[in-house]
């Protein structure tokens, strides 16, 4: 993998240069994680991996030993097949070093919790030694009270609101469990409402260069799926921090431009950033 920005460029060569490459900010911070194509799907038959390469399953394993928390919607862990997060050996000595646990749990956002307790995410058999931690997920008062007796088995259930989950709630209380860097994987729901109530801080996508051709899911879903007031009332501006190349794959990392930043820039500067 090469870095293209900042400059000059260099060889990203080993795990450890990664890590260096998308270190997380000390502040609490959620950050996204995608792959798309130049049409803007972000899956090819319901799965994102048709979409990258080495380097993405590089960048989404190096996501995964950074962050505290993967934050993740209902139906992308059925799509995506989801179990207990893994970590390289090595990332796990790092994360010790840091003051992390050896594995991020997953942090599953169901307005229904219709989720199946026997489900792969559920597994407990320890892995190289370690016992994967309980998963969280993030519901609300709504979900039926059956399903959510259920999931007490195998998870950490915590209500984050009436009829929905709350979002702002839900990475409260994940904070409040002392983990403050939250890695978003999707789906593209729950990222499109983490953008709308403007929770995002961080956005790494990696650009495949293909187009998928219509009928695929986008990065951001319809308006309709919302219901009226969806639509946003301003452009999301955002910042390139990062940028590298390898085998036909960009992968990038954007930092969300707060206003109190855009205020500070110079007219041309923000037309660059829309």
């Amino acid at each position: 993998m090469r870095q293209l920005f900042p400059g000059p460029g260099r060889a990203l060569t080993d795990r450890i240069a990664l890590e260096e490459a998308y270190a997380t900010p000390v502040d609490p911070s959620l950050r996204v994680n995608f792959v798309v194509s130049l049409d803007g799907a972000i899956e090819v038959n319901g799965q994102s991996a048709p979409l990258g390469g080495q380097a993405d399953r590089d960048v989404f394993a190096t996501l995964r030993a950074l962050t505290d928390v993967v934050l993740v919607g209902a139906s992308t862990t059925r799509a995506e097949r989801y179990g207990p997060a893994k970590v390289l050996p090595e990332a796990v000595e790092r994360r010790r070093q840091r003051r992390q646990a050896a594995i991020p749990p997953i942090a599953v956002v169901t307005a229904t919790a219709a989720l199946d307790p026997d489900a792969a995410l559920f597994l407990s058999e320890p892995r190289r030694g370690i016992v994967p931690p309980r998963p969280i997920i993030l519901t609300c008062e709504t979900a039926p009270i059956d399903r959510r007796r259920r999931l007490e088995d195998v998870a950490d259930v915590v209500l984050c609101g009436v009829e929905s989950v709350d979002m702002t709630l839900a990475l409260a209380e994940l904070r409040a469990r002392g983990l403050p860097q939250v890695l978003c994987e999707g789906g593209p729901t729950l990222f499109t409402t983490l953008l709308g109530e403007g929770l995002v801080d961080e956005l790494c996508l990696t650009h495949s260069l293909v187009l998928a051709g219509p009928g695929h899911h986008s990065l951001v879903v319809a308006a309709k799926r919302f219901g009226e007031g969806a639509v946003w009332d301003q452009l999301i501006h955002w910042r390139l921090s990062f940028l590298a190349e390898d085998e036909g794959l960009l992968l990038a990392r954007y930092r969300f431009e707060r206003a109190e930043q855009l205020e500070e820039a110079g007219p041309l500067e923000q037309a660059g950033q829309s």
